[in-house]
C-alpha cells in the first residue's frame, strides 16, 4: 500500500479554513486506499476528532497555541515555533520517513511547507504534493483585503513570506495542488491539480428527501453569511450591505456563523450601526447546529472581496440556498450558476440583488435550483475526491 504523510501543523485555534476541510476530506476519503501517517498539532488533533477520523499513525508534533489571537507578532512567532517543532519531528522520525511514496504540505505555511521540503531534499524519490491555496495579493493593491480593511503590515508580512515559499515550491514540488485556475500563472513549469474543494452532501440530500422541509416563507434567517472572520471573507462589508437591506426590508434578519480575527470588530460595527436586532453571531458551528441554521435560513451571503474559491458558501447551496456573491475571477469557475453575481464592489448593488432574490419567488426558485444542480453534480467531496486522487496518484494500484 503507498505510504503518504500528511504535514498539518500550521492550525492556530479552533477554527477550519477551507485548507483544512481539504485535507480532512482527502483523509476521510482515502484513508482505506492508502497508508496515511498525519502531523500534527493538538489544534489538527481536534479537527479530526470533529470529523470523527480514525487515524491510526498520528504523530503530534506541538501542543495548543495558547496566544492563537491572529496578530501579526502572534502569527510570525507562531509560524517560528511551529516550524521549527514540526522540522524537530521530522528527524525524531527520520526512519519511518525513509519508507514513504508521497509527502503532502496542506498549505503554504512554513510549520506545513518546510518539514516536506526537508523530507524531499533527503529523500529526492518521496513525491512532494504541495497545498497553494491561496496567493496574496501585492501590498498596494487597492482591492487587497488587507489594504482595505488597514492591516498593510500583515499583508507585507504574508507576501513576503509567499514569494519565498513560491520559489521553494516551484525549485522542488512534484505537483502544486491549487484551488482557482487563474493560479496556475505562479507554478508554470509544475503538474498542477485544481482541487476546488467539495461538499459532503449526505445530510443535505436526506433532508430535502424527507416531507419536513421547512417552507422559505417560514424561515427565521432571510440570509446566512459562513465563513473565518477574515478580510478576505468580506465580513465588515457584509454588515453595510445588510444595513441597505433592513432600508427597503426592515426586520431582515441575517445569520454570521465563523469565528477569526474580526470578531470584535464585526460586534462594533453591528452595534454602532444599530444592528443588533438584524445580524445573529453564532460564532464557529459545525454538524447539526450548523446544518440547523441553514434550515432556517433563505439565502447564502458570500461578500468575499479576495477569494481562491469559496467553499463555505457551497456547503449552505448544498441545502438549497440560492447564494449572492462579488464577480471575483475565481467564483467564475466556482459558481457559473446558482450564485447572483455583483459587480466588485458595488455594496448598494449587493443589496438590491440580496432583496430581489429575496422578493421574487420565480427568480428564487430558478437559482435555488441552480445551487443545487450544481453541488450535487460538481461539488460532491466523495465524487470529487476520487476524481482527484486518480490525478494525484495516476491510476496506479495502491
Amino acid at each position: 500500500m503507498t505510504k503518504v504523510v500528511f504535514m498539518a501543523n500550521n492550525n492556530i485555534g479552533p477554527g477550519q479554513s477551507g485548507g483544512d476541510t481539504i485535507f480532512l476530506e482527502f483523509i476521510k476519503n482515502w484513508q482505506k486506499k492508502l497508508d496515511i501517517t498525519l502531523f500534527g498539532s493538538a489544534e489538527t488533533k481536534l479537527l479530526t476528532d470533529r470529523y470523527h477520523l480514525n487515524i491510526k499513525k498520528f504523530i503530534l508534533t506541538d501542543i495548543a497555541n495558547q496566544q492563537c489571537f491572529p496578530t501579526t507578532k502572534n502569527i510570525v512567532i507562531h509560524q517560528i515555533k511551529r516550524g521549527l517543532k514540526a522540522i524537530i519531528s521530522v528527524f525524531k522520525n527520520r526512519k519511518h520517513l525513509k519508507s514513504i511514496d508521497y509527502i503532502y504540505s496542506v498549505s503554504d505555511f512554513y510549520p506545513d511547507l518546510l518539514p516536506a521540503l526537508i523530507v524531499k531534499l533527503f529523500h529526492p524519490k518521496v513525491v512532494w504534493l504541495a497545498g497553494y491555496y491561496l496567493v496574496a495579493p501585492p501590498p498596494w493593491q487597492k482591492t487587497s483585503p488587507y489594504y482595505v480593511n488597514r492591516q498593510i503590515i500583515k499583508n507585507i508580512f504574508y507576501w513576503f513570506f509567499q514569494l519565498f515559499s513560491r520559489l521553494l515550491v516551484n525549485l522542488f514540488a512534484d505537483t502544486v495542488l491549487i484551488t482557482s485556475e487563474p493560479d496556475k500563472i505562479y507554478f508554470s513549469n509544475k503538474k498542477i491539480v485544481v482541487v476546488q474543494g467539495g461538499v459532503d452532501i449526505a445530510e443535505s440530500k436526506k433532508y430535502l428527501k424527507s416531507k419536513i422541509t421547512i417552507p422559505v416563507s417560514k424561515r427565521r434567517f432571510d440570509a446566512v453569511f459562513i465563513g473565518r472572520l477574515h478580510p478576505q471573507k468580506g465580513v465588515l462589508e457584509i454588515v453595510d450591505i445588510w444595513q441597505k437591506v433592513v432600508q427597503k426590508l426592515p426586520g431582515a434578519l441575517l445569520a454570521i456563523i465563523g469565528d477569526g480575527q474580526l470578531e470584535r470588530d464585526l460586534k462594533l460595527k453591528i452595534k454602532n450601526l444599530k444592528l443588533s436586532q438584524n445580524i445573529v453571531l453564532f460564532g464557529f458551528q459545525t454538524g447539526n447546529s450548523k446544518y440547523n441554521i441553514f434550515k432556517q435560513s433563505k439565502i447564502v451571503v458570500h461578500p468575499a472581496i479576495f477569494d481562491s474559491g469559496g467553499m463555505a458558501a457551497a456547503e449552505a447551496m448544498a441545502w438549497g440556498l440560492p447564494g449572492v456573491s462579488f464577480d471575483l475571477p475565481a467564483l467564475k469557475t466556482y459558481y457559473p450558476k446558482g450564485m447572483i453575481k455583483t459587480a466588485c464592489f458595488d455594496l448598494d448593488a449587493f443589496a438590491t440583488n440580496i432583496v430581489q432574490l429575496l422578493s421574487s419567488p420565480s427568480n428564487y426558485k430558478t437559482t435555488s435550483q441552480e445551487a443545487l444542480e450544481l453541488i450535487t453534480n460538481v461539488w460532491d467531496w466523495s465524487k470529487r475526491s476520487n476524481k482527484i486522487f486518480s490525478e494525484i496518484f495516476n491510476h496506479e494500484k495502491v
